[in-house]
């Protein structure tokens, strides 16, 4: 007997198949299959083969791969009973709950008592994905490893990209050749990390970021995570993901995986780019329109003073900021960043009368206010830790990060306290906006963490309907789709080196919209580089997401101070469109040259960012082209900086001197050419359609 299920929209089919009420395997996904495909031939024509040294049936790569079925990879349950024995079931049909976009199939073993529930649905709005699993037992059972539901990888596929990195240097792009045996992730610094962002591109042969066939998967987790690329000795390929290993210490009756997020595209990666930007557009929390940001971190750091905070404000709303946000330092006696953590009071020798001066300074000149938290971590010199040294997680002679330890918020007394201390500051004063920092690592992977954090933020958020929170984790540590249905930003790194910035936002593209990733324009001196950048560039790197400024607006002249104040001003112009455009990363023919195409929910204009990073290898510039566009419509399109082209730029391309109209075609099949460049420039191209 054959069971199928289908799920589809205009651009794409997934189909799962079950043979004799086994767990079911996705036999097909891609492209839209017709609407009178016979499900069950389809499942019949998938099965594979036996041929000599193999078992007289191959083993479905099921949604959740079973040892008792002899499976030769990867399993996706490891679990053990109260004496410590391995459980091994077979799970076999119960039940299923459907409706127009996802389908609930539950399965049970008699002989162990385990039942096994994979929840598969299709967003209609953006093409998105979403899979995830729960294993329940009568009885506590140790839980080691449980994936989501499994993915099969295709075969006409030659790499897989991965996105590893480090502090001050995110979202670097590495790819995996396809061979047999496993490519392991197993993340077990108990948040999402710097390290592996949770995320896997599996282009087709010969795809680009423009197009070709293109999977991409990304789960949804903010405690570390462990993934497996597998291809079977028989070619056969499966990717799972799920929590990191040992992220469940203590035996349950119940687990449960995080979502797995899956987008199909046959325009490239940006295809699937698109699918993920799409999704957080309609589900992260925050407010609307997106305000010009100040953050006053790397203009003071712990030295706080009233009267230069307040003249800082000033400068800042004059550049055009709308939030000014106060961070590390207001609180205990936080005059380094070795004592305090935890003792969220304010510090009345920096601030005698409270934060009322500060705050009222702050709205009466038309910005909003925020300020900084560090509410998971807490310093041993802190009244805190002195007085409740049983809530530090892990044992007593670990290593310290950033002189900090982790607090248990698996203990609901712990949350109780910080929702105290956090609550009554909201309720005080009035803030809109909470920058969440996480600066260490946990001492090992633990789900209940995890969970305890999320419950924090639920409860602030529901007491708090009107405050926005960032979540920082010393840059992007932090940054996942669960944190994200809790926070509207993200810092994605604290790297504000522009150059670094403009490589970084690139490649975070692939799974951020430019409205929940935070860039700043930082000091003339970049603090974590001491690479000294241009303002205009700076200016432009930071316009091009959620703009906003962290420096000490005192240091800049008058003409730095008026080109930001253009540049901000031209975003403010373009932010209602540009925020919920979809970014679309350009196929640059010269390497020195980033670039990517802002494109309005309607198609009806963009704006292109063209960063000359390093110098080119040739003399003159490559043509770039752009993507996305309607080939048959005309477009106008015009350099925006012109003015700030090189006096070594000599000849006389059309965009020096105006606006060009041309076909759709012509952009992306031959390109625009720019003028030269120096490097560490960008240049700005905007276009409407005609």
């Amino acid at each position: 007997m054959i069971r199928t299920w289908h799920l589809e929209d205009p651009q794409q089919s997934l189909v799962l198949a079950s043979h004799d009420d086994r767990l079911p395997e996705i036999i097909y996904w891609g492209a839209a299959l017709p609407e009178d495909e016979d499900l069950t031939s389809l499942a019949q024509a998938c099965r594979a083969d036996v041929t000599g040294g193999m078992l007289d049936r191959a083993p479905e790569v099921s949604i959740c791969p079973e040892s008792t079925q002899s499976f030769p990879g990867e399993p996706g349950l490891i679990a053990y009973d109260a004496k410590g024995r391995p459980l091994r079931p077979a799970f076999r049909f119960e039940a299923e709950e459907s409706d127009d976009n996802g389908v609930t199939l539950v399965y049970a073993d008699e002989a162990t008592g385990l039942r096994y529930r994979a929840s598969f649905a299709l967003d209609p709005r953006t093409g998105l994905i979403s899979a995830r699993a729960a294993i329940e037992s009568a009885e506590p059972i140790t839980l080691h490893w449980l994936t989501a539901p499994v993915f099969p990888a295709p075969q006409l596929a030659d790499e897989m990209l991965e996105l590893s990195g480090r502090w001050c240097g995110e979202f670097r792009i590495a790819s995996t050749p396809w061979q047999a045996g496993q490519r392991v992730r197993d993340n077990h610094t108990g948040r999402t990390g710097h390290e592996h962002f949770p995320g896997l591109i599996l282009p087709a042969r010969g795809a680009t970021k423009t197009s070709g066939e293109t999977r991409a998967f990304h789960y949804g987790w903010s405690g570390g995570h462990r993934m497996v690329a597998e291809e079977l000795p028989d070619g056969r390929r499966q990717i799972q993901f799920g929590h990191a290993s040992g992220s469940e210490p203590q035996p349950d009756t119940r687990f449960e995986t995080a979502t797995l997020f899956s987008a199909f595209s046959q325009e490239g990666s940006n295809g699937c780019a698109r699918v993920f930007q799409r999704h957080l557009r309609h589900t992260a929390p925050q407010t609307s329109p997106r305000p010009v940001h100040y953050n006053c971190w790397e203009a003071v750091y712990f030295d706080h003073n009233l009267s230069e905070l307040q003249e800082i404000a000033s400068r800042a709303a004059a550049l055009g900021a709308e939030r000014f946000v106060l961070d590390d330092g207001w609180f205990g006696r936080r005059d380094d960043d070795t004592t305090s953590l935890g003792d969220w009071q304010i510090d009345p020798r920096k601030y005698p009368d409270g934060l009322a001066p500060l705050i009222d300074h702050v709205k009466s000149l038309g910005m909003s206010f925020g300020i900084w938290f560090e509410p998971e971590m807490v310093n041993r010199d802190s009244d805190l830790a002195r007085a409740h040294p049983d809530w530090l997680l892990g044992p007593e002679d670990q290593i310290e990060g950033r002189q900090q330890r982790v607090l248990d918020l698996a203990r609901p007394e712990v949350r109780a306290y910080l929702f105290e201390a956090i609550d009554g500051l909201l309720s005080d004063y009035d803030i809109s906006y909470i920058k969440w920092d996480h600066n260490r690592v946990l001492p090992a992977p633990d789900a209940a963490q995890t969970r305890g954090v999320y419950d924090l933020f639920d409860q602030l958020r529901k007491a708090h309907p009107s405050v926005e929170f960032e979540s920082c984790a010393s840059g992007g540590g932090r940054i996942d789709f669960g944190i994200l249905e809790r926070t509207g930003r993200v810092w994605l790194s604290d790297s504000n080196d522009a150059l670094e910035r403009l490589r970084i936002q690139h490649d975070a593209a692939l799974f951020l919209p430019a409205s929940v990733t935070g860039s700043h324009v930082g000091p003339r001196v970049c603090h974590t580089s001491g690479r000294e950048i241009d303002i205009h560039t700076r200016a432009w790197v930071a316009a091009q997401r959620h703009m906003g400024f962290e420096m000490d607006p005192r240091e800049l002249t008058d003409t730095e101070a008026e080109v930001l104040s253009t540049v901000t001003a031209w975003w403010k112009a373009n932010r209602d469109w540009r925020m919920r455009a979809d970014i679309l990363r350009l196929e640059s023919a010269d390497p020195a040259v980033i670039a990517e195409l802002q494109l309005a929910e309607d198609g009806q204009r963009f704006v292109v960012f063209a960063g000359q990073v390093t110098p080119s290898d040739q003399i003159l510039p490559r043509p770039l082209r752009l993507s996305g566009l309607d080939p048959k419509a005309r477009y106008r399109v015009r350099l925006i900086n012109a003015d700030e082209t090189s006096h070594l730029s000599r000849g006389t391309p059309a965009l020096k001197a105006g606006a060009v109209e041309l076909s759709g075609q012509a952009l992306m099949g031959q390109g625009m050419t720019l003028p030269w460049s120096f490097p560490e420039r960008i240049r700005i191209i905007e276009g409407e359609r005609l």
